[in-house]
């Protein structure tokens, strides 16, 4: 029978009643009951970069004829990219530029514009739900800054919104190519991050809010935090051959301190996980543990030349060691451990 958590074989022992058993079988091996502090933790490779790219389609129609370069930085109010000699601009925001703006309409993708529009110095409307003449005439002004057509109205694809300011990972289109269909580009954000693909059976390793450690490339090791976990499907390649679906866990990790990271923009990095730990107890080897006949563990302390049979409850288990609570046990008790 194996212990949980651990791998060592136990044995099955019945000590009769409700009492500790004794007797003058002695172990052989024996090891001390130690108190210290227990850590389930684990280190795993993961990616310095930006984290993970968005990708953009265009829905002007048109020709593209600007795009950026990739590892640029694109601002609140600049041009993500251009068609038909037109700038595409980048706006702050969760709901994307699903219908045209005009007077009379209505709604919280109305708000997100005008709070936008207020935040790159156009006044003169109240930022509300509702556009009206005064939001059109802020966004003619607006209009004429971008040198396009002074319309007073806000057509599908004229915007982009992003969560904040945007890196450009990769640029995919070329300028004088068709508008719409495919990307052009991709995008991230741009304050650097650690990505880390887990198991699911390591999911305890990463609760979101945990602290981890990133050891960099050059040894050092810097604070970070889990800020999203996301679970991941992968229905496999098209090989012809049924394949089972993979579910994995890909988490992004904040890191306290840009500037700990210096010039680094990608590195291999390793992630140290902390999922619990135990300050201050007692524990044994795993192979200490005896499975009892009634049920539950116990360990068998030995005292001189005699031995006696005592229940214990298990707690944390770690590297080989697991924390036990039974009567009479304290730091420096001797014990068996399994062969």
């Amino acid at each position: 029978m194996a212990a949980a958590g651990g791998t060592a074989a136990v044995v099955t022992l019945d000590r009769g009643g409700s009492g500790t058993a004794a007797g003058s079988t002695l172990p052989p091996a024996t090891a001390q009951v130690e108190r210290s502090t227990l850590v389930d933790a684990e280190t795993v490779d993961g990616t310095l970069g930006y984290g993970t790219g968005t990708a953009v389609t265009p829905r002007l129609r048109g020709t593209v004829t600007w795009l950026p370069a990739a590892g640029s930085t694109v601002r609140r109010g600049g041009r993500l990219y251009g068609v038909d000699d037109t700038p595409v601009v980048l706006l702050r925001g969760t709901l994307p530029l699903y219908r045209p703006l005009a007077p009379g309409v209505e709604g919280a993708d109305v708000r997100q514009f005008e709070q936008n529009l207020a935040a790159l110095g156009y006044d003169g409307f109240t930022v509300d739900e509702e556009y009206t003449g005064s939001t059109a005439d802020a966004v003619r002004r607006w209009q004429e800054d971008l040198g396009i057509a002074e319309t007073g109205a806000v057509e599908v694809g004229r915007v982009v919104y992003a969560a904040g300011d945007v890196r450009v990972q990769e640029v995919r289109g070329q300028v004088g190519d068709p508008a719409g269909g495919q990307a052009v580009l991709s995008y991230t954000g741009t304050t650097r991050v650690v990505t880390v693909e887990l198991d699911v059976d390591q999911q305890r390793l990463a609760g979101k809010g945990a602290a981890v450690g990133v050891e960099l490339p050059d040894g050092r090791t810097v604070k970070g935090t889990v800020a999203a976990v996301e679970t991941v499907i992968d229905l496999g390649g098209g090989s012809g051959q049924e394949q089972e679906p993979e579910t994995r866990l890909e988490v992004t990790v904040s890191l306290a301190d840009q500037k700990d990271l210096g010039t680094l923009d990608q590195a291999a990095v390793d992630v140290s996980f902390t999922a619990q730990k135990r300050e201050d107890v007692l524990s044994v080897p795993v192979a200490a543990l005896l499975a009892l006949a009634e049920g539950g563990y116990g360990v068998q302390v030995v005292e001189g030349t005699s031995t006696r049979i005592v229940p214990v409850e298990t707690g944390m288990f770690s590297g080989g060691r697991v924390e036990v609570t039974g009567d009479g046990l304290s730091e420096g008790t001797t014990v068996g451990v399994a062969s």
